[in-house]
C-alpha cells in the first residue's frame, strides 16, 4: 500500500463539508501548517475541529475561522485568538471547552478503541452538565466519550514511506495522540525518508496508524509570544 502523497491538497482530497477533523499542535507549535492551508484552499465548510486551541487570527486554524469554515470548535483554550473569541461570544461559533487532560485522554481512548473513559476532571462544574457520573472507591468520576473523528491531521519532524513518525521536542504534544485516533490519519513531515531508515527505538507513532504521508514545505513555525529574559551586567 502506497501511503505517500504528492502534497497536502492531494492528501485531503476527500475531506468534505461537515467532517470532524482533529488538528495536532499546541499553540502554534507542531501544527500541520500545510494541511491547514490546503483546507483553506479547498474551501470546505461546517467543519467540527478538535484542537487544543485555535491558533491566532492570521495563522493556523485562525485562517479557517476567518473564512467561517468552522461550525464547532472542541478545544481547551481560546485566549490567543480574537476572532475565535468574537465568534464564540456572538453565538456564530459553537464551542465545547473541555479540560486539557480530558481532551488528550479522549483522543487516546479513540486510538485504543475504547468507547469512553471516566475522569475526575470537571466533576461538579459546567463541564459535567448532562453527563453521567459514577462513584469509584468513594470518589465521583465523569463519563467522557472517545472522539469520533473522520480525519486526524498531524505534523511530524521526520517520517518514512511506511508512515512511521518521529516528533521533535515540544511538537510531541497532541500530535501522537491524534495520529492514533482518526479514521484517516494524514501526516505532513519536514523530512521523508525511505522505509527502514528510521531507528525503531526513536519512532513515536508506528506507521500502522498513518494512512497518508507527504513532505511539507515552507514551514513558518511561528511563536505566539516570545519572552526573553533581560541580560544583567556581569553575566
Amino acid at each position: 500500500m502506497n501511503k505517500v502523497y504528492p502534497g497536502a491538497d492531494e492528501a485531503i482530497i476527500d475531506v468534505k463539508d461537515g467532517d470532524i477533523i482533529m488538528l495536532g499542535g499546541f499553540g502554534l507549535c507542531g501544527i500541520p501548517e500545510n494541511l491547514i492551508a490546503a483546507l483553506v484552499r479547498k474551501g470546505v465548510s461546517r467543519l467540527t475541529c478538535i484542537s487544543n486551541n485555535a491558533g491566532v487570527d492570521d495563522f493556523g486554524i485562525g485562517l479557517m475561522l476567518k473564512l467561517k469554515q468552522v461550525k464547532k470548535m472542541i478545544s481547551s483554550y481560546v485566549g490567543e485568538n480574537d476572532e475565535f473569541e468574537r465568534q464564540m461570544l456572538s453565538g456564530e461559533l459553537e464551542v465545547e471547552l473541555i479540560p486539557q487532560g480530558t481532551l488528550a485522554t479522549r483522543c487516546m481512548a479513540a486510538g485504543y478503541g475504547m468507547p469512553a473513559i471516566f475522569t475526575p476532571a470537571g466533576v461538579g462544574t459546567e463541564v459535567a452538565e448532562g453527563k453521567e457520573t459514577r462513584e469509584f472507591k468513594g470518589k465521583e468520576y465523569l463519563l467522557e466519550h472517545a472522539f469520533d473523528a473522520d480525519f486526524a491531521l498531524v505534523k511530524a519532524w521526520k517520517g518514512d514511506t511506511d508512515g512511521n513518525l518521529i516528533f521533535k521536542a515540544t511538537a510531541r504534544n497532541f500530535n501522537p495522540l491524534m495520529a492514533m485516533a482518526g479514521k484517516i490519519t494524514v501526516a505532513e513531515v519536514e523530512e521523508l525518508v525511505p522505509a527502514g531508515e528510521l531507528d525503531p527505538n526513536n519512532i513515536h507513532t508506528p506507521g500502522i496508524y498513518v494512512n497518508r504521508i507527504f513532505k511539507g514545505t515552507n514551514y513558518e513555525k511561528r511563536i505566539e509570544q516570545r519572552t526573553v529574559r533581560k541580560s544583567q551586567a556581569g553575566q
